[in-house]
């Protein structure tokens, strides 16, 4: 086999008309094995004859696309000095762009025999138990596609799992049910595009692992933050198995969302890999050069930090694992045409010693970085770690998965005393958290539920988590002390609780739709979606976490459908800026104003009622600055909220005749969408229904 040095970068495999060029990484290797195999499985080991700057390469006049290869990394091994190198590991590229086959949970992908310990080297040959890395041509027709750009304020996000949003479909074919090209058919982006979300988040897809004690029990790793390959779309949601083709099917799918005007947010797991501890498998950057890619104790580095509570973090310190980061992230958007980013536990990608740093290396690159400093970036702000809690403290041009939102308006519609003040907060945009930093209100991804908890059904139908399906005695997960049953825990036939679970969804969903910042809605939620109790399906690839489109509350979906619609219909709900509590552009009346059941403004008195669980709120439409980057400002209607978390029906005046003179009844959660109905006039007294909201536009 010819082989020539080739070129240390870029790393990976890549190919070109003559050959493929193969690079790898690693400060501690001695010689670095490229490992092929043929369709039978057959391998050949080849050494790569260069190495620059640490990292290993060759090029190979005679290799394809198409062709499989891992690699086998000789040094030493010494695990009380972090190096865990074994050549009879085959290990996965870290750039790889396609993988074959799920890993095998079997010993031999372990660095040490279980009966021994984590510390005495096991040597059996773990390929015939590994997935092999393909190498991948990236030519793909795009027909022009590019990122859609859409403004942060147009956004409404749409949570869902590629496998399971499909894999019950009844109009989707059966062999295509939970794929890439599943979620790209036409009845899916219908129904995605008859809803209103504007973009995807997909969970991950990135190519994970499932964890062995998950296997031994005859469970999956369903939700997939258990990434081993950054470059590797999971081939477990491709259609077609052909070798590679994971790839064009992913690049497919993004370019029929695309037309359809839908973005495609991936959720990323850049803080942990698959690998775990010492007590984990070896797969690829444990046998590639441990202490490099991984933060180890420092007086035992056979022990790994752990600010994830997943067994590892990746080490931010070392300028290669960030490459390896922004490499994937600009591969991601540049040949796979993704519009943004939700980072998993993305504190964890700060900590360069031991603090979370605002402004680490990491986010000094992204900052710098010409494509992805452009797309979408989303922070879910907090790790397990000490200090890891930074709700808020993101750089400009970042978003995060407000939190506080989800707490706050989850404690208002329970009925909780002294959330009225963090309740407003929440619904104009969380001004408290962004706005001391040049932040806009579209800085807070608002969401009441998301894949990791409730749903929005169970969220109202449960006080208590119910996971024993999961294995382990229902101690995993978290007891959301902020879910309410409505008065019976479970499935029941009580009209009365019916009634008041489903008026409960639609208060949240309301309350969500129509607060400023960036709405997040959890796949199915939108259809009565449950897990029967389960607040941690992680584990559950099966029927209780797949959406179940034949048990699909209608009535649910074509309220939200509207709800969304109205959202879009209405820049006020989705301004630009933040409120300034005055009159602005020449308007009559404040931007924004508060008022109590009586119908006067609240005062700091009210605010600091501890059991005051209901207010009137006004919100003018003449006053909204231009939605584009430039122009004149524009102009909607003026509404009146009233929020009622009361478990008693209240009497709520309408403001004086300042505000508006007649009010047109829009939306009453009690009794649903209102088309037609006789004014209000200002002054006049409104029973407002227990625990609903109301919702009147200003008549000219």
């Amino acid at each position: 086999m010819k082989i020539w040095p080739g070129n240390s970068y870029p790393l990976g495999a890549t190919c070109d008309n003559g050959g493929t060029n193969f690079s790898l990484f690693s400060e501690v290797a001695e010689r670095v094995e490229l490992c092929l195999f043929d369709d039978a499985g057959r391998e050949t080991r080849v050494d790569l004859p260069e190495v620059s700057g640490h990292c290993w390469h060759g090029y190979f006049p005679e290799i394809k696309p198409g062709q499989r290869y891992g690699f086998r990394v000789h040094g030493p091994w010494e695990p009380y000095n972090g190096h865990r190198c074994n050549p009879a590991k085959l290990l996965l590229d870290p750039y790889a762009k396609a993988i074959d086959d799920d890993v095998r949970m079997d010993e031999v992908v372990f660095p040490y025999h279980f009966s021994d310990g984590p510390n005495v080297r096991n040597d059996a040959d773990s390929a015939p138990f590994m997935p092999k890395c393909i190498v991948q041509q990236s030519a793909f027709d795009w027909a022009g596609d590019r990122l859609l750009r859409r403004p942060w304020h147009e956004t409404v996000i749409y949570e869902l799992h590629v496998k399971g949003f499909t894999a019950r479909h009844p109009e989707v074919p059966p062999d295509l049910r939970g794929t890439y090209a599943g979620l790209a058919h036409p009845a899916s982006i219908a129904y995605l595009r008859h809803l209103g979300v504007t973009a995807v988040e997909l969970m991950p897809v990135h190519h994970f692992v499932h964890d062995k004690h998950l296997v031994d029990q005859g469970l999956r790793n369903y939700w997939g933050y258990n990434s081993i390959s950054y470059l590797a779309p999971h081939i477990d949601y491709a259609a077609n198995k052909d070798p590679g083709a994971a790839v064009a099917e992913f690049k497919q799918m993004v370019k029929d969302l695309h037309q359809a005007g839908l973005e495609v947010i991936l959720d990323v797991v850049y803080n942990h890999t698959a690998e775990g501890n010492e007590f984990g498998p070896v797969l690829n950057l444990k046998g590639i050069d441990n202490a490099y890619f991984y933060r180890l104790l420092e007086d035992d580095c056979s022990h790994y930090m752990d600010y994830t509570g997943t067994g590892n973090s990746l080490n931010m310190r070392h300028p290669h694992v960030l490459q390896l980061i922004m490499d994937s992230l600009r591969y991601w958007v540049l040949e796979m045409h993704v519009d943004g980013f939700r980072f998993d536990l993305a504190a964890a990608l700060a900590r360069e010693l031991h603090d979370v740093h605002r402004l680490s290396a990491f986010f000094d690159l992204i900052q710098q970085d010409p494509v992805i400093s452009q797309v979408k970036l989303i922070a879910e702000p907090w790790d397990v770690g000490e200090g890891g809690y930074q709700v808020g403290n993101f750089p400009p041009g970042w978003s995060e998965w407000n939190d506080k939102y989800r707490d706050s308006v989850r404690d208002f519609w329970r009925g909780q005393d002294e959330t009225l003040a963090q309740f407003a907060y929440r619904f104009t945009g969380s001004s408290d958290l962004y706005a001391n930093n040049s932040r806009n209100p579209f800085a807070s991804i608002n969401f009441v539920t998301a894949h990791d908890g409730f749903t929005l059904r169970d969220l109202v139908s449960y006080q208590d988590k119910h996971n024993l399906a999961n294995g382990e005695d229902n101690r995993d997960g978290t007891n959301d002390n902020r879910s309410w049953n409505c008065g019976v825990e479970g499935p029941t036939d009580d009209p009365n609780i019916l009634a008041l679970r489903a008026r409960q969804q639609r208060n949240i969903l309301v309350t969500l739709m129509l607060s400023q910042g960036v709405p997040m809605l959890l796949a199915g939620d939108e259809i009565g979606r449950t897990q029967n109790g389960n607040n941690n399906a992680y584990c559950q690839d099966n029927e209780l976490s797949w959406l179940d489109w034949a048990e699909a509350d209608q009535k649910l979906h074509g309220f939200t459908q509207r709800l969304i619609a109205f959202r879009h219909a209405h820049p006020a709900f989705r301004r630009r800026r933040w409120f300034l509590g005055r009159a602005i552009h020449g308007a009559d009346c404040e931007d924004i104003a508060w008022f109590t059941n009586e119908g006067t403004q609240m005062s700091e008195e009210d605010w600091g009622e501890g059991f005051a669980k209901s207010l009137g709120i006004f919100i003018n439409g003449d006053t909204i600055p231009n939605p584009n980057t430039h122009g004149d400002p524009v102009t909607d209607a003026s509404f009146y909220l009233i929020f009622n978390a009361h478990h008693e029906m209240l009497p709520f005046t309408l403001p004086e005749t300042r505000w508006g003179q007649r009010w047109a009844l829009l939306l009453d959660t009690a009794r649903g969408w209102v088309d037609a109905a006789p004014p209000h006039r200002a002054g006049t007294c409104l029973d407002v229904s227990p625990r609903s909201v109301v919702l009147l536009q200003r008549e000219a």
